[in-house]
């Protein structure tokens, strides 16, 4: 049984036992969390929600609170000394899928 959920403005394929990486949740590690906004649940019969699958959650368990690798954003412009070196390092949520309902 796999699910298609819609978090933190992006959309993922899980199926219990899978670890996603998702955007920042509010939540400590060890947390469980429930995802509601379930778009797709698909086993024998496919479900396809409008826009969302009525009664159908998505069961996580949080292993992680972190940081992704840093990025280097560089801006250069020619002949006119203009340079601008900055980094960013987005924070994520590691989720581990439980169960879906």
């Amino acid at each position: 049984m796999y699910a298609v959920i819609e978090t933190g403005g992006k959309q993922y394929t899980v199926k219990a036992g899978d670890k996603v990486k998702v955007e920042k949740l509010n939540a400590a590690e060890g947390e469980k969390v429930v995802f509601d906004k379930v778009l797709l649940v698909g086993s024998d019969d496919v479900k396809v929600g409008k826009p969302y699958v009525e009664g159908a959650k998505v069961e996580a368990k949080v292993l992680l609170q972190a940081k992704d690798k840093k990025i280097i954003v560089y801006k250069y412009k020619s002949k006119k000394n203009e340079r601008k070196k900055k980094g960013h390092r987005q924070p994520f949520t590691l989720v581990e899928i439980e169960n879906i309902i």
